[in-house]
């Protein structure tokens, strides 16, 4: 198979990643009827173990996280691991990987133990701690929660640890899934302030059509999405045992860079040319800034458990005057919330302008609608003299 590659303009940054998010899928590190391959678990933690034994270049180190880090020293790797629902399936006797939530979670029970004890006892060959870390949507959308999580990886990296991090698939609920480990890599990146998301796939980068047929070209750099619009992201990878395929790994590429973090995709063999920034994959430039708040979060890995329809001048005020939303922009409610629920904010049109975290129980909210803080205040108490939804808790959703 040809695979023509566009040039590659560099990447400095990619070798003098300090703190690298490193994502690797269930069909690398399993075998064809659904258990661990130990031959790829071990092939994959020689690379990450001796990835972070080199150290790293102190004049091509990327500083990030408001100046966190001098450069220099050991690489820290957070390694979002896939594969417990497969490594599940061989001993509880199930054949292919079950379409309900149930078995999927009986299954990541088993197999989330056995992932963990074989990374355990891998890494422990480099003298290498293992920590293991088990993440839902609640677990860093919401404030508290975030900070939290925030610091457990901050100190195992800070303690010489490696953290595994995986979706709590024994306990999520559809509600509170991120659905692929693509994108939860992503969301990480962010948390953890990287300086680089790996995503090992089954394929060895994006193609500009279906790798398996002759004559597609392998895509070296995008620096944007003008670079992929014209590519049929469906139809250049595949899934084997795992939930994700390209498009979510090109989602969460752009999740990655638009929060200013340089992202390669490339195949679980190549992982030590990736983390090297040797031209293998596809690389993918940061579109944006990097911020350290946790609405990257609410916007991506939220679902909303209900709308609220605001009224134009509210609508103004969220999404142009980036301010919080009042009782009295409120027309309409939709779906059964608590207070802390993820909600969507939509126009008169029934358009989603805006997500945020709601301070009120939906049965709460029609004796609200239309009235001001301060009258809600005199009439019903203090408690209701507050925002809606805070801006703080408030993330506007792009056209």
């Amino acid at each position: 198979m040809t695979r023509a590659v566009t040039g590659a303009k560099g990447r400095t940054d990619v070798a003098g990643a300090h703190r690298v998010v490193v994502k690797v899928g269930s069909s690398s590190l399993t075998t064809a009827s659904g258990g661990l391959d130990a031959d790829r678990v071990d092939a994959l933690v020689d690379v990450l173990a001796k990835s972070r034994i080199v150290g790293v270049d102190r004049r091509s180190s990327v500083e990030g996280g408001g100046g966190r880090r001098a450069g220099g020293g050991e690489r820290e790797i957070v390694l979002v691991s896939s594969g417990a629902i497969a490594a599940g399936l061989a001993p509880l006797g199930l054949r292919r990987r079950p379409k309900d939530l149930a078995r999927q979670q009986a299954a990541a029970s088993v197999g989330q133990g056995l992932l963990v004890a074989r990374y355990t006892a891998s890494f422990a060959r480099y003298g290498v701690r293992v920590g293991q870390v088990l993440l839902t949507t609640d677990d860093t959308s919401r404030r508290a929660h975030h900070r939290n999580a925030s610091r457990t990886l901050d100190k195992l990296l800070a303690m010489g640890a490696l953290p595994v991090v995986n979706e709590n698939d024994t306990v999520a609920t559809d509600e509170i899934r991120f659905g692929d480990n693509d994108r939860l890599a992503a969301l990480v990146a962010h948390l953890v302030r990287a300086d680089l998301l790996v995503l090992l796939s089954d394929v060895d980068g994006l193609y500009d059509g279906d790798p398996a047929v002759p004559g597609t070209a392998r895509i070296a750099e995008v620096t944007g999405p003008d670079d992929i619009a014209h590519v049929k992201i469906g139809s250049t990878g595949k899934a084997g045992v795992g939930t994700g395929g390209m498009v979510t790994k090109v989602e969460a590429a752009r999740i990655a860079a638009a929060a200013g973090i340089p992202v390669v995709l490339t195949t679980a063999s190549q992982a030590a040319d990736a983390l090297a920034g040797r031209d293998t994959g596809t690389y993918f430039h940061p579109t944006g800034r990097r911020s350290a708040d946790r609405l990257l979060w609410l916007q991506h890995a939220s679902a909303p458990r209900g709308s609220l329809t605001l009224d134009d001048g509210a609508v103004r005020a969220v999404v142009e005057g980036r301010k919080s939303l009042l009782p009295a922009g409120i027309a309409a409610v939709e779906g059964e919330f608590i207070a802390g629920d993820p909600v969507e904010l939509r126009d008169t049109a029934g358009r989603a302008v805006a997500r945020g975290l709601v301070n009120f129980d939906a049965k709460e909210l029609p004796r609200l609608f239309g009235r001001s803080t301060r009258d809600l205040a005199r009439d019903l108490g203090p408690a209701y003299e507050r925002e809606v939804v805070h801006r703080d808790d408030l993330v506007v959703l792009q056209p």
